[in-house]
């Protein structure tokens, strides 16, 4: 298969990217603006697999150019669609960005499929589209709540898009992965979460802040959990990979449904801010210092999935436990420190 992957040098995209040409059988093309991320990523991808994808550099949001640069290597096999903004407290100091990057890069896409030969569409969504949920753990059933941040009205605003674009372009096949909180690292210690900015993600500043590179704030102790801190469902970034390969195979076995599907991918148990902080704490040996701050804006209290749909109909089911998941986010941040592979 050809695939297209957009945000393709980002965490979630390159450790997608890197699954895909371990099978000798696919062709990748990466497009990413390299805006919070490097090209040293396929650099990277390739000492891990021996290959690297088709690099295109370009930014979604100018659809000049986008056809010409995509055009040489049609047909697609399919398109999976990562590249947006994606924090949470960044979308609070900067909505109108996140609604300008997140909206108009997923428009211009869909401009491009309705005037190419069509191919399915695999879209990244996010568990924040179901806002503070008053029931756990959230199945696809669940409500969609008022959005707490920009970024998650973006995800909402992005699936209802998808849906009605379905009913205009029935041609188009197209699968929503709705992730919870990606962490970990290939196990190599060759790739990893490395934003380019300074992370808001709460494992990349507590890796950061055990090499003394960081500072380590806790948002709030006093919601209604059991030790008072947010409550997150953590889930390997190759778990997340490996449902996009599923997805796949799932819409091109399929035929296309009046709305297109959409799964939850999280591991399905919930851990505290303090909980993932002594799991790094168990796994690196190292005392975390932190501090004790006010809640963030834009954050849920908690939030946790029901996978059952996508084991069911993927056949999808994570295999990384959360020390795992410490345990590879820790040795890529010393590969970071050590720079000899990069």
């Amino acid at each position: 298969m050809r695939i297209l992957v957009t945000g393709a040098a980002g965490y979630i995209g390159s450790h997608t990217v890197t699954l895909l040409l371990q099978n000798l059988e696919n062709e990748v093309v990466a497009l990413d603006n390299f805006s919070n991320s490097s090209p040293e990523t396929y650099h990277r991808i390739e000492k891990i697999c021996g290959r690297k994808p088709i690099v295109i550099e370009h930014d979604l949001c100018q659809e000049a150019g986008l056809k010409e640069k995509l055009r040489p290597f049609e047909p697609y096999d399919g398109i999976i669609h990562f590249a947006a903004l994606k924090s949470v407290p960044d979308s609070v100091k900067n909505p109108l960005l996140y609604y300008h990057n997140n909206m108009l890069g997923l428009f211009n896409i869909l401009q491009w499929i309705t005037s190419a030969r069509s191919c399915p569409l695999i879209f990244s969504s996010s568990c924040s589209v179901y806002g503070n949920a008053s029931q756990l753990p959230v199945t696809e059933n669940s409500p969609v709540l008022p959005a707490e941040s920009p970024y998650a009205h973006t995800k909402q605003m992005g699936e209802e898009v998808l849906h009605q674009f379905a009913q205009s372009f029935p041609q188009l096949k197209t699968v929503i992965l709705r992730y919870f909180n990606p962490v970990g690292a290939d196990p190599s210690g060759l790739n990893g979460e490395w934003p380019i900015q300074k992370p808001t993600n709460l494992i990349p500043i507590i890796t950061q802040t055990a090499v003394g590179k960081n500072t380590l704030t806790v948002f709030g102790n006093d919601y209604p959990t059991r030790d008072g801190t947010c409550i997150r469902d953590y889930i390997h970034v190759y778990d997340i990979a490996e449902a996009h390969i599923q997805a796949l195979q799932f819409i091109h076995s399929t035929e296309k449904s009046l709305k297109p599907p959409v799964f939850n991918l999280g591991s399905g148990n919930g851990t505290t801010v303090l909980e993932a902080i002594s799991a790094f704490e168990k796994v690196s040996g190292i005392k975390l210092p932190y501090t004790l701050g006010p809640r963030r804006n834009g954050d849920v209290v908690q939030i946790f999935a029901n996978n059952d749909k996508a084991q069911k109909l993927l056949g999808w089911k994570p295999k990384f436990s959360l020390e795992d998941m410490m345990r590879g986010a820790w040795k890529w941040q010393q590969t970071l420190e050590a720079k000899s592979d990069l």
